[in-house]
């Protein structure tokens, strides 16, 4: 038995999800039904700080993209993409509130 056919098997006997390298939207993820690691407590704790604003250096490839995603599905009120994770859980003002979303990824 090959370790490809062991793991397909594991996957199937444990219903995994599928993990996404190359997803880097939280509605993608979240709609693609891949593993997403909940941090959105600490999201929650950043979001709700009075702070003007914030400069979040992380390395390359280290899951800005992803997080600036969670942040605008936050603020845009989509809760039911946050259904069964921590913040659905907390306090939070579902009311959308617009967003401005620049991507110098492109440029």
């Amino acid at each position: 038995m090959s370790i490809d056919t062991t793991i397909r098997d594991f996957g199937k006997l444990y219903s995994m999800k599928p993990i996404s390298t190359s997803t880097y939207t939280f509605s993608k993820l979240i709609g693609g039904g891949y593993v997403y690691v909940d941090k959105t407590a600490l999201i929650h704790a950043l979001a709700k700080e009075e702070s003007p604003q914030y400069f979040i250096a992380r390395p390359r490839r280290f899951g800005k993209s992803l997080l600036i995603s969670t942040l605008q599905c936050l603020f845009e009120g989509r809760r039911e993409l946050f259904r069964g994770l921590a913040i659905d859980a907390l306090p939070w003002d579902w009311t959308p509130i617009p967003v401005l979303h620049l991507d110098m990824g492109s440029a």
